[in-house]
């Protein structure tokens, strides 16, 4: 037991620590980005984002994959939040990661082996369209300034490797956010930045109940949400945790990440966030900047 905590969690604490840096910058755009399309405040995407992370650290089966709140999970929810509001879709949330703790019983995190290279090469090629595309939008109507930072910071990330010593010893995502960062600030550029997304929470989430009637009209609201909340979820973790397996050449227990998703989505339902998953783009940021570790999530 000792020996497998501290594989887990201190055997790469200089790696984790720098990596889980990087994700944690990179989240908090992205966390506001899926608010605003699930049609919630952005103090939604964050707490979950937070939380989940977390959790899912503890109690995951994929040490290095990073879970938060995602773009699929927006989606499904958005229609439940536009008809019912927010508090349905928390209590959804709950629902859906009481489903995945149940599917992680039952064992459905085994099927994962009967999923071919060809699909888990589809789904990366396929999310890998998605987020550029989404990419796009701040890139037009924009001064020739926004042109220069992203030049730059693209030669930053694919250059600064090749710089001795410090290129091995930090990850260049990490120096591109910090130095760029700094630049804009000490010139005082006119370019957008995360506080211009939405605004951004000033205290730490408190627990609180769904404020929903507790009967079967609320629970036959909600229960096509929850059941596809579930699925999404499970499916697009599963993929990920693959994809790290690969990356990494070790092995995860499925059906414990299928609990800990479940748990991870029910603690978020409980401080106000919203439901999450792996999240493949920010899980391959943190094994390429070293992260391999529980403390890096």
């Amino acid at each position: 037991m000792i020996d497998s905590i501290k594989r887990d969690w201190f055997s790469n604490i200089k790696g984790d620590t720098l990596s889980g840096t990087v994700v944690a910058l990179a989240l908090i755009p992205e966390a506001i980005a899926f608010s605003i399309i699930a049609g919630v405040d952005p103090k939604v995407g964050l707490y979950a984002s937070f939380c989940i992370a977390v959790v899912i650290s503890i109690f995951g089966g994929r040490p290095a994959m990073i879970s938060a709140a995602t773009g699929a999970m927006a989606l499904v929810m958005m229609d439940l939040i536009k008809d019912h509001g927010l508090q349905y879709m928390l209590a959804a949330t709950i629902l859906a990661g009481l489903f995945q703790i149940i599917s992680g019983y039952l064992k459905l995190g085994n099927l994962m082996r009967f999923v071919s290279k060809s699909v888990v090469t589809g789904f990366v090629n396929a999310l890998a369209i998605l987020i550029f595309m989404a990419q796009l939008p701040e890139l037009t109507n924009v001064t020739w300034v926004v042109y220069a930072m992203t030049a730059a910071g693209l030669g930053i990330i694919y250059l600064f490797p090749y710089v001795p010593v410090l290129g091995k010893n930090l990850p260049s995502p990490l120096v591109c956010i910090v130095v760029l960062t700094i630049f804009s600030m000490m010139n005082g550029l006119n370019i957008n930045t995360v506080s211009d997304m939405g605004e951004l929470p000033d205290s730490l989430p408190v627990f609180l109940l769904p404020d929903i009637p507790l009967n079967l009209d609320t629970f036959l609201i909600i229960l096509p949400y929850s059941l596809s909340l579930a699925v999404v979820g499970l499916l697009e973790s599963m993929m990920t945790a693959t994809i790290v397996d690969e990356l990494t050449d070790t092995t995860s227990d499925k059906n414990r990440e299928c609990k800990g998703q479940g748990v991870a989505n029910i603690f978020t339902g409980f401080i106000g966030g919203m439901a999450g998953c792996g999240m493949i783009g920010q899980t391959v940021i943190n094994v390429k900047s070293g992260g391999r570790g529980r403390l890096s999530t």
